[in-house]
Protein backbone atom coordinates (compact mmCIF):
# COMPACT_ATOMS: atom_id res chain seq x y z
CA UNK A 1 0.00 0.00 0.00
CA UNK A 2 1.48 3.03 -0.72
CA UNK A 3 2.02 5.82 1.19
CA UNK A 4 1.83 8.49 -1.07
CA UNK A 5 -1.19 11.16 -0.82
CA UNK A 6 -1.84 11.86 -5.00
CA UNK A 7 -5.14 13.35 -3.29
CA UNK A 8 -4.05 17.00 -2.92
CA UNK A 9 -1.07 16.91 -4.98
CA UNK A 10 -0.28 20.36 -7.53
CA UNK A 11 -0.61 19.26 -11.41
CA UNK A 12 2.37 20.04 -13.48
CA UNK A 13 1.09 19.40 -16.60
CA UNK A 14 -0.82 22.32 -18.16
CA UNK A 15 -4.37 21.94 -18.29
CA UNK A 16 -5.41 20.71 -21.75
CA UNK A 17 -7.73 23.38 -23.53
CA UNK A 18 -9.78 21.46 -26.32
CA UNK A 19 -8.60 23.37 -29.76
CA UNK A 20 -11.49 25.24 -31.53
CA UNK A 21 -12.79 23.13 -34.65
CA UNK A 22 -11.50 23.87 -37.90
CA UNK A 23 -15.54 25.41 -38.66
CA UNK A 24 -15.14 27.71 -35.99
CA UNK A 25 -11.78 28.82 -36.76
CA UNK A 26 -13.14 29.48 -40.26
CA UNK A 27 -16.55 30.77 -38.91
CA UNK A 28 -14.24 32.89 -36.72
CA UNK A 29 -12.60 34.72 -39.88
CA UNK A 30 -15.78 34.85 -41.99
CA UNK A 31 -16.79 37.29 -38.36
CA UNK A 32 -13.77 39.44 -38.02
CA UNK A 33 -11.69 39.41 -40.91
CA UNK A 34 -13.13 42.08 -43.18
CA UNK A 35 -12.54 44.66 -45.61
CA UNK A 36 -15.21 47.33 -44.97
CA UNK A 37 -18.38 45.18 -44.56
CA UNK A 38 -17.24 42.56 -46.71
CA UNK A 39 -15.88 39.53 -45.10
CA UNK A 40 -11.86 38.72 -46.29
CA UNK A 41 -12.86 35.24 -48.02
CA UNK A 42 -15.31 37.02 -49.80
CA UNK A 43 -13.29 39.72 -50.36
CA UNK A 44 -10.92 37.44 -51.99
CA UNK A 45 -13.11 35.37 -54.28
CA UNK A 46 -14.73 38.60 -56.06
CA UNK A 47 -11.20 40.34 -56.69
CA UNK A 48 -10.49 36.26 -58.04
CA UNK A 49 -13.60 36.65 -60.05
CA UNK A 50 -13.31 40.14 -61.45
CA UNK A 51 -9.44 39.54 -62.31
CA UNK A 52 -10.55 36.28 -64.43
CA UNK A 53 -13.19 38.18 -66.16
CA UNK A 54 -10.84 41.38 -66.51
CA UNK A 55 -8.40 38.48 -68.46
CA UNK A 56 -11.05 37.12 -70.40
CA UNK A 57 -11.40 41.09 -72.03
CA UNK A 58 -14.68 41.46 -70.63
CA UNK A 59 -16.35 42.47 -67.62
CA UNK A 60 -20.55 42.25 -68.16
CA UNK A 61 -22.45 45.90 -66.66
CA UNK A 62 -25.32 44.06 -65.66
CA UNK A 63 -26.16 44.65 -62.04
CA UNK A 64 -25.30 41.26 -60.70
CA UNK A 65 -21.25 41.63 -61.94
CA UNK A 66 -21.78 45.02 -60.84
CA UNK A 67 -22.62 44.60 -57.07
CA UNK A 68 -19.52 42.67 -56.08
CA UNK A 69 -16.83 44.65 -58.77
CA UNK A 70 -18.29 47.92 -56.86
CA UNK A 71 -18.27 46.75 -53.28
CA UNK A 72 -14.42 45.10 -54.38
CA UNK A 73 -13.33 48.62 -55.39
CA UNK A 74 -14.96 50.97 -53.34
CA UNK A 75 -14.39 49.31 -49.84
CA UNK A 76 -10.80 48.87 -50.52
CA UNK A 77 -10.25 51.58 -51.22
CA UNK A 78 -12.25 52.84 -48.08
CA UNK A 79 -10.72 50.77 -45.94
CA UNK A 80 -7.38 52.14 -47.50
CA UNK A 81 -8.35 55.25 -46.72
CA UNK A 82 -9.34 54.68 -42.94
CA UNK A 83 -6.10 53.16 -42.50
CA UNK A 84 -3.73 56.04 -43.06
CA UNK A 85 -1.85 57.94 -39.74
CA UNK A 86 -4.16 61.03 -38.77
CA UNK A 87 -5.91 61.18 -41.82
CA UNK A 88 -7.79 58.17 -41.71
CA UNK A 89 -9.58 60.45 -39.12
CA UNK A 90 -10.29 63.79 -41.23
CA UNK A 91 -12.11 62.01 -43.91
CA UNK A 92 -9.62 60.33 -46.05
CA UNK A 93 -11.89 57.32 -46.45
CA UNK A 94 -14.45 59.21 -48.62
CA UNK A 95 -11.54 60.96 -50.05
CA UNK A 96 -10.16 58.01 -51.04
CA UNK A 97 -12.62 55.99 -52.33
CA UNK A 98 -14.20 59.04 -54.99
CA UNK A 99 -10.39 60.29 -56.10
CA UNK A 100 -8.14 57.43 -55.96
CA UNK A 101 -10.23 55.28 -58.55
CA UNK A 102 -10.31 58.72 -60.68
CA UNK A 103 -6.62 58.85 -60.58
CA UNK A 104 -6.08 55.20 -61.50
CA UNK A 105 -8.41 55.70 -64.69
CA UNK A 106 -6.19 58.59 -65.46
CA UNK A 107 -3.06 56.64 -65.30
CA UNK A 108 -4.69 53.48 -66.70
CA UNK A 109 -3.47 51.68 -63.90
CA UNK A 110 -7.46 50.50 -63.51
CA UNK A 111 -8.47 47.59 -66.32
CA UNK A 112 -9.97 49.37 -69.61
CA UNK A 113 -13.15 46.77 -69.16
CA UNK A 114 -14.18 47.63 -65.69
CA UNK A 115 -13.65 51.45 -66.68
CA UNK A 116 -15.94 50.76 -69.05
CA UNK A 117 -18.29 48.77 -67.67
CA UNK A 118 -18.58 50.70 -64.27
CA UNK A 119 -18.86 54.42 -66.67
CA UNK A 120 -22.14 52.27 -68.41
CA UNK A 121 -23.63 50.97 -65.54
CA UNK A 122 -23.04 54.21 -63.96
CA UNK A 123 -24.99 56.72 -66.01
CA UNK A 124 -27.40 53.68 -67.55
CA UNK A 125 -28.90 53.06 -63.51
CA UNK A 126 -29.00 56.59 -61.99
CA UNK A 127 -28.10 54.49 -59.32
CA UNK A 128 -26.91 57.66 -56.99
CA UNK A 129 -30.44 58.63 -56.96
CA UNK A 130 -32.22 55.50 -55.55
CA UNK A 131 -29.61 55.74 -52.66
CA UNK A 132 -30.28 59.49 -52.14
CA UNK A 133 -34.07 58.73 -52.02
CA UNK A 134 -33.01 55.53 -50.18
CA UNK A 135 -31.35 57.91 -47.85
CA UNK A 136 -33.28 60.82 -47.54
CA UNK A 137 -36.74 59.13 -46.88
CA UNK A 138 -35.09 56.87 -44.16
CA UNK A 139 -33.67 59.97 -42.29
CA UNK A 140 -36.39 62.22 -42.40
CA UNK A 141 -38.75 59.15 -41.38
CA UNK A 142 -35.99 58.27 -38.27
CA UNK A 143 -36.57 62.00 -36.74
CA UNK A 144 -38.61 63.35 -34.16
CA UNK A 145 -41.57 65.19 -35.74
CA UNK A 146 -41.09 68.53 -33.82
CA UNK A 147 -36.94 68.57 -34.05
CA UNK A 148 -37.46 68.29 -37.91
CA UNK A 149 -39.52 71.11 -38.32
CA UNK A 150 -37.73 73.18 -36.25
CA UNK A 151 -34.56 72.45 -38.46
CA UNK A 152 -36.13 72.91 -41.43
CA UNK A 153 -37.25 76.64 -40.97
CA UNK A 154 -33.65 77.52 -38.76
CA UNK A 155 -31.52 76.03 -40.91
CA UNK A 156 -31.85 78.71 -43.82
CA UNK A 157 -30.71 81.50 -41.48
CA UNK A 158 -27.05 79.91 -40.72
CA UNK A 159 -26.72 78.92 -44.82
CA UNK A 160 -27.86 82.70 -45.98
CA UNK A 161 -25.70 84.48 -43.31
CA UNK A 162 -22.10 81.33 -44.31
CA UNK A 163 -22.83 82.35 -48.40
CA UNK A 164 -22.57 85.84 -47.69
CA UNK A 165 -19.82 86.07 -45.64
CA UNK A 166 -17.73 83.30 -47.65
CA UNK A 167 -18.32 84.89 -50.82
CA UNK A 168 -17.21 87.97 -49.22
CA UNK A 169 -14.33 86.15 -47.77
CA UNK A 170 -13.35 84.42 -51.20
CA UNK A 171 -13.38 87.45 -53.47
CA UNK A 172 -11.40 89.40 -50.50
CA UNK A 173 -8.63 86.77 -51.18
CA UNK A 174 -8.41 86.38 -54.50
CA UNK A 175 -7.99 90.88 -54.84
CA UNK A 176 -5.32 90.27 -51.71
CA UNK A 177 -3.35 87.88 -54.11
CA UNK A 178 -3.85 89.87 -56.98
CA UNK A 179 -6.71 88.17 -59.37
CA UNK A 180 -9.32 90.23 -60.52
CA UNK A 181 -12.33 90.17 -58.64
CA UNK A 182 -14.44 89.43 -61.42
CA UNK A 183 -12.88 86.41 -62.48
CA UNK A 184 -12.58 85.23 -58.62
CA UNK A 185 -16.22 85.84 -58.01
CA UNK A 186 -17.55 84.02 -61.42
CA UNK A 187 -14.53 81.35 -62.03
CA UNK A 188 -13.84 80.55 -58.56
CA UNK A 189 -16.24 81.47 -55.71
CA UNK A 190 -19.77 81.10 -57.01
CA UNK A 191 -18.93 77.59 -58.62
CA UNK A 192 -17.85 76.69 -55.75
CA UNK A 193 -21.08 77.32 -54.17
CA UNK A 194 -23.76 76.52 -56.99
CA UNK A 195 -25.01 73.32 -56.07
CA UNK A 196 -22.42 70.99 -58.06
CA UNK A 197 -22.40 69.57 -60.83
CA UNK A 198 -25.26 68.95 -63.21
CA UNK A 199 -27.10 71.50 -61.25
CA UNK A 200 -24.50 74.22 -60.60
CA UNK A 201 -21.56 74.36 -62.65
CA UNK A 202 -23.27 73.18 -65.86
CA UNK A 203 -25.75 75.99 -65.86
CA UNK A 204 -23.32 78.66 -65.50
CA UNK A 205 -21.67 77.33 -67.98
CA UNK A 206 -24.40 77.44 -70.34
CA UNK A 207 -25.11 81.01 -69.11
CA UNK A 208 -21.49 82.13 -68.97
CA UNK A 209 -21.02 80.46 -72.84
CA UNK A 210 -24.31 83.03 -73.88
CA UNK A 211 -23.76 86.19 -71.83
CA UNK A 212 -19.35 86.77 -72.32
CA UNK A 213 -19.38 84.76 -75.70
CA UNK A 214 -17.28 81.86 -74.90
CA UNK A 215 -17.24 78.59 -75.51
CA UNK A 216 -19.42 76.43 -73.08
CA UNK A 217 -16.49 73.52 -73.05
CA UNK A 218 -14.24 76.14 -72.10
CA UNK A 219 -16.36 78.15 -69.26
CA UNK A 220 -16.66 74.17 -67.76
CA UNK A 221 -13.04 73.33 -67.76
CA UNK A 222 -12.56 76.02 -66.09
CA UNK A 223 -15.58 75.94 -63.39
CA UNK A 224 -15.57 72.29 -62.91
CA UNK A 225 -12.27 72.07 -61.10
CA UNK A 226 -13.18 74.08 -58.39
CA UNK A 227 -16.22 72.49 -57.92
CA UNK A 228 -14.23 69.67 -57.39
CA UNK A 229 -11.35 71.37 -55.17
CA UNK A 230 -14.42 73.34 -53.02
CA UNK A 231 -15.93 69.94 -52.10
CA UNK A 232 -12.23 68.10 -51.28
CA UNK A 233 -12.40 70.97 -48.94
CA UNK A 234 -15.52 70.31 -47.65
CA UNK A 235 -14.96 66.96 -47.19
CA UNK A 236 -11.79 67.53 -44.93
CA UNK A 237 -13.19 69.98 -43.02
CA UNK A 238 -16.24 67.96 -42.24
CA UNK A 239 -14.01 65.40 -40.59
CA UNK A 240 -12.18 67.61 -38.84
CA UNK A 241 -15.70 68.81 -37.43
CA UNK A 242 -16.22 65.00 -36.89
CA UNK A 243 -13.07 64.81 -34.23
CA UNK A 244 -14.23 68.17 -32.95
CA UNK A 245 -17.35 66.74 -32.09
CA UNK A 246 -16.01 63.59 -30.59
CA UNK A 247 -13.48 66.08 -28.37
CA UNK A 248 -16.52 68.18 -27.38
CA UNK A 249 -19.86 66.51 -27.39
CA UNK A 250 -21.65 69.58 -26.03
CA UNK A 251 -21.14 71.27 -29.50
CA UNK A 252 -22.88 67.93 -31.12
CA UNK A 253 -26.35 66.24 -31.66
CA UNK A 254 -24.40 63.48 -33.16
CA UNK A 255 -26.99 64.46 -36.14
CA UNK A 256 -29.63 66.55 -34.89
CA UNK A 257 -29.14 70.37 -35.97
CA UNK A 258 -31.82 71.18 -32.44
CA UNK A 259 -31.91 69.88 -29.04
CA UNK A 260 -34.77 68.08 -28.01
CA UNK A 261 -36.44 70.70 -25.56
CA UNK A 262 -39.27 68.11 -24.65
CA UNK A 263 -36.79 65.19 -23.27
CA UNK A 264 -38.11 63.48 -26.82
CA UNK A 265 -35.18 61.59 -27.83
CA UNK A 266 -33.79 61.12 -31.55
CA UNK A 267 -34.68 57.40 -31.98
CA UNK A 268 -36.49 55.26 -34.18
CA UNK A 269 -40.50 54.51 -33.92
CA UNK A 270 -40.71 51.64 -31.99
CA UNK A 271 -42.90 49.05 -33.25
CA UNK A 272 -44.57 46.07 -32.07
CA UNK A 273 -43.35 42.96 -33.26
CA UNK A 274 -40.13 41.98 -34.93
CA UNK A 275 -39.98 44.00 -38.30
CA UNK A 276 -40.08 41.43 -41.49
CA UNK A 277 -38.54 41.30 -45.37
CA UNK A 278 -42.47 42.56 -46.58
CA UNK A 279 -41.78 45.85 -44.33
CA UNK A 280 -38.69 46.22 -45.49
CA UNK A 281 -39.34 45.97 -48.64
CA UNK A 282 -42.69 48.50 -48.34
CA UNK A 283 -39.82 51.07 -46.69
CA UNK A 284 -38.15 51.02 -50.42
CA UNK A 285 -40.88 51.44 -52.56
CA UNK A 286 -41.62 54.38 -50.34
CA UNK A 287 -38.79 56.10 -51.17
CA UNK A 288 -38.87 55.23 -54.76
CA UNK A 289 -42.54 55.91 -55.13
CA UNK A 290 -41.90 59.57 -53.47
CA UNK A 291 -39.01 60.17 -56.23
CA UNK A 292 -41.19 59.12 -58.56
CA UNK A 293 -44.00 62.45 -57.05
CA UNK A 294 -41.16 64.28 -57.04
CA UNK A 295 -39.87 63.45 -60.37
CA UNK A 296 -43.44 64.40 -61.46
CA UNK A 297 -42.72 68.09 -59.65
CA UNK A 298 -39.77 68.72 -61.67
CA UNK A 299 -41.83 68.42 -65.32
CA UNK A 300 -44.68 70.14 -63.68
CA UNK A 301 -43.06 72.89 -62.10
CA UNK A 302 -39.51 72.67 -62.20
CA UNK A 303 -38.43 72.06 -58.73
CA UNK A 304 -35.39 69.04 -58.82
CA UNK A 305 -36.94 66.18 -58.41
CA UNK A 306 -34.83 65.20 -54.59
CA UNK A 307 -35.95 68.43 -53.20
CA UNK A 308 -39.92 67.61 -54.09
CA UNK A 309 -39.22 64.28 -52.58
CA UNK A 310 -37.84 65.28 -49.67
CA UNK A 311 -40.91 67.81 -49.07
CA UNK A 312 -43.35 65.24 -49.78
CA UNK A 313 -41.53 63.07 -47.07
CA UNK A 314 -41.62 65.94 -44.47
CA UNK A 315 -45.49 66.24 -44.81
CA UNK A 316 -46.06 62.28 -44.69
CA UNK A 317 -43.84 62.80 -41.23
CA UNK A 318 -45.63 65.98 -40.29
CA UNK A 319 -49.02 64.46 -40.74
CA UNK A 320 -48.47 61.17 -39.76
CA UNK A 321 -49.31 59.60 -42.98
CA UNK A 322 -47.00 56.52 -42.55
CA UNK A 323 -47.39 53.92 -40.20
CA UNK A 324 -44.73 53.65 -37.40
CA UNK A 325 -44.04 49.82 -38.94
CA UNK A 326 -43.32 51.35 -42.59
CA UNK A 327 -41.15 54.05 -40.37
CA UNK A 328 -39.52 51.56 -39.32
CA UNK A 329 -39.42 49.46 -42.59
CA UNK A 330 -37.55 52.80 -44.09
CA UNK A 331 -35.09 53.54 -41.54
CA UNK A 332 -34.07 49.99 -42.30
CA UNK A 333 -33.46 50.53 -45.80
CA UNK A 334 -31.65 53.92 -44.93
CA UNK A 335 -29.27 51.71 -42.89
CA UNK A 336 -28.80 49.24 -45.11
CA UNK A 337 -27.59 51.96 -47.94
CA UNK A 338 -25.82 54.31 -45.78
CA UNK A 339 -23.72 50.95 -44.41
CA UNK A 340 -23.27 48.59 -47.95
CA UNK A 341 -23.64 51.39 -50.87
CA UNK A 342 -21.93 54.45 -50.10
CA UNK A 343 -18.35 53.28 -50.65
CA UNK A 344 -19.33 51.87 -54.11
CA UNK A 345 -21.33 54.58 -54.88
CA UNK A 346 -17.88 56.90 -54.45
CA UNK A 347 -15.56 54.44 -56.39
CA UNK A 348 -18.74 54.99 -59.18
CA UNK A 349 -18.13 58.43 -58.60
CA UNK A 350 -14.65 58.78 -59.33
CA UNK A 351 -14.28 56.06 -62.35
CA UNK A 352 -17.28 58.01 -63.91
CA UNK A 353 -17.43 61.55 -63.72
CA UNK A 354 -14.53 62.70 -61.90
CA UNK A 355 -11.81 64.21 -64.36
CA UNK A 356 -8.26 63.42 -62.58
CA UNK A 357 -6.29 66.06 -64.88
CA UNK A 358 -8.43 69.10 -64.50
CA UNK A 359 -8.22 68.39 -60.61
CA UNK A 360 -4.54 68.12 -60.91
CA UNK A 361 -4.36 71.60 -63.36
CA UNK A 362 -6.03 73.45 -60.88
CA UNK A 363 -3.88 72.43 -57.98
CA UNK A 364 -2.11 75.92 -57.34
CA UNK A 365 -1.67 77.40 -54.24
CA UNK A 366 -3.33 80.60 -55.69
CA UNK A 367 -6.51 78.68 -56.29
CA UNK A 368 -6.54 76.22 -53.39
CA UNK A 369 -5.99 79.71 -51.14
CA UNK A 370 -8.76 81.44 -52.99
CA UNK A 371 -10.90 78.11 -52.88
CA UNK A 372 -10.25 77.14 -49.07
CA UNK A 373 -11.19 80.85 -47.74
CA UNK A 374 -14.51 81.07 -48.48
CA UNK A 375 -15.01 77.50 -47.84
CA UNK A 376 -13.86 78.19 -44.53
CA UNK A 377 -15.59 81.00 -43.76
CA UNK A 378 -18.70 79.40 -44.85
CA UNK A 379 -18.38 76.89 -42.40
CA UNK A 380 -16.80 78.87 -39.68
CA UNK A 381 -20.17 81.22 -39.91
CA UNK A 382 -22.34 78.68 -40.02
CA UNK A 383 -20.87 77.09 -37.13
CA UNK A 384 -21.19 80.34 -34.85
CA UNK A 385 -25.04 81.41 -36.33
CA UNK A 386 -26.14 77.73 -35.48
CA UNK A 387 -24.37 78.29 -31.64
CA UNK A 388 -25.86 81.98 -31.60
CA UNK A 389 -29.66 80.66 -32.30
CA UNK A 390 -29.59 77.50 -30.32
CA UNK A 391 -29.11 74.83 -32.61
CA UNK A 392 -26.13 72.31 -32.66
CA UNK A 393 -23.04 73.99 -34.32
CA UNK A 394 -20.92 71.20 -35.74
CA UNK A 395 -23.75 69.66 -37.24
CA UNK A 396 -25.30 73.02 -38.60
CA UNK A 397 -21.08 73.12 -40.08
CA UNK A 398 -21.59 70.21 -41.72
CA UNK A 399 -24.61 71.44 -43.53
CA UNK A 400 -22.94 74.33 -44.50
CA UNK A 401 -20.18 72.25 -45.66
CA UNK A 402 -22.20 70.76 -48.25
CA UNK A 403 -22.78 74.05 -49.58
CA UNK A 404 -19.70 74.13 -50.93
CA UNK A 405 -19.99 70.24 -52.13
CA UNK A 406 -19.99 68.43 -55.61
CA UNK A 407 -23.95 67.46 -55.77
CA UNK A 408 -25.34 64.97 -54.51
CA UNK A 409 -22.35 62.99 -54.72
CA UNK A 410 -20.37 65.69 -52.46
CA UNK A 411 -22.92 65.30 -50.29
CA UNK A 412 -22.49 61.45 -50.03
CA UNK A 413 -18.84 62.08 -49.46
CA UNK A 414 -19.19 65.13 -46.62
CA UNK A 415 -21.65 63.28 -44.77
CA UNK A 416 -19.50 60.20 -44.99
CA UNK A 417 -16.78 62.55 -43.87
CA UNK A 418 -18.42 63.63 -41.01
CA UNK A 419 -20.38 60.44 -39.70
CA UNK A 420 -23.52 62.61 -39.99
CA UNK A 421 -25.57 60.38 -42.83
CA UNK A 422 -28.61 61.26 -41.47
CA UNK A 423 -28.27 64.86 -41.74
CA UNK A 424 -28.98 64.27 -46.02
CA UNK A 425 -31.99 65.97 -46.28
CA UNK A 426 -30.73 69.23 -44.80
CA UNK A 427 -28.11 68.80 -46.73
CA UNK A 428 -30.16 68.31 -50.19
CA UNK A 429 -31.53 71.78 -49.22
CA UNK A 430 -28.22 73.50 -48.58
CA UNK A 431 -27.06 71.90 -51.76
CA UNK A 432 -30.14 71.81 -54.32
CA UNK A 433 -32.36 74.89 -53.02
CA UNK A 434 -29.03 77.08 -52.60
CA UNK A 435 -27.53 76.13 -55.38
CA UNK A 436 -29.79 77.29 -57.60
CA UNK A 437 -30.80 80.12 -55.96
CA UNK A 438 -26.95 81.34 -56.31
CA UNK A 439 -26.92 80.00 -59.95
CA UNK A 440 -29.87 81.90 -60.91
CA UNK A 441 -28.43 85.76 -58.92
CA UNK A 442 -25.52 84.84 -60.28
CA UNK A 443 -26.57 84.89 -63.64
CA UNK A 444 -29.04 87.79 -62.99
CA UNK A 445 -26.13 89.59 -61.85
CA UNK A 446 -23.70 88.72 -64.66
CA UNK A 447 -26.35 89.72 -67.69
CA UNK A 448 -27.11 93.15 -65.53
CA UNK A 449 -23.07 93.71 -65.30
CA UNK A 450 -22.44 93.28 -68.99
CA UNK A 451 -25.37 94.74 -70.05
Amino acid sequence: MSTTDNAFSATIDPINTPKPALKQRWWHILDNWKVGIIPLPLFLLAGGLIALDCLGGKLPSDIVVMVATLAFFGFACGEFGKRLPVLGKLGAAAICATFIPSALVHYGLLPEVVVESTTKFYKSTNILYLYICCIIVGSIMSMNRTTLIQGFLRIFFPMLCGEIVGMVVGVGVGTALGLEPFQVFFFIVLPIMAGGVGEGAIPLSIGYAALMHMDQGVALGRVLPMVMLGSLTAIVISGCLNQLGKRFPHLTGEGQLMPNRRNETHRETPVEGKMDVTTLASGALLAVLLYMLGMLGQKTIGLPAPVGMLFLAVLLKLVNGVSPRLQEGSQMVYKFFRTAVTYPILFAVGVAITPWQELVNAFTVTNLLVIISPVTALVATGFLVGKKIGMYPIDVAIVSCCQSGQGGTGDVAILTSGNRMNLMPFAQIATRIGGAINVSLGLLFLSHFLA
